[in-house]
């Protein structure tokens, strides 16, 4: 499987961790979830759940007002919250 735009693939032969990981930027904040095959059972089913929780999160932060050329702490509770919940 190759990485995507915002999703990179993990495969460590001498590491206990396989899997996805979800990572955007926007004004300034960072984003990142890890999604692993082994809670998700595969690696195609980790990144259908990185690909849903990332389409469910770019509106949220394109849509979102800034301040000072910032996203509003809001909008960064918001996002962060979505990906602690992702499946």
């Amino acid at each position: 499987m190759k990485s995507k735009k915002n999703l990179t693939r993990f495969t460590y032969e001498n590491s206990a961790f396989e899997g996805w990981r979800l990572s955007i930027s926007r004004a300034g904040s960072t984003f990142v979830r890890y999604f692993p095959d082994k809670k998700f059972n595969g690696g195609k089913k980790s990144l259908a759940a990185a690909e849903k929780t990332l389409a469910e999160l770019k509106p949220i932060l394109e849509g979102a007002k800034r301040v000072n050329g910032k996203l509003s702490a809001a909008t960064i509770a918001k996002a962060e919250k979505l990906l602690k919940d992702a499946i």
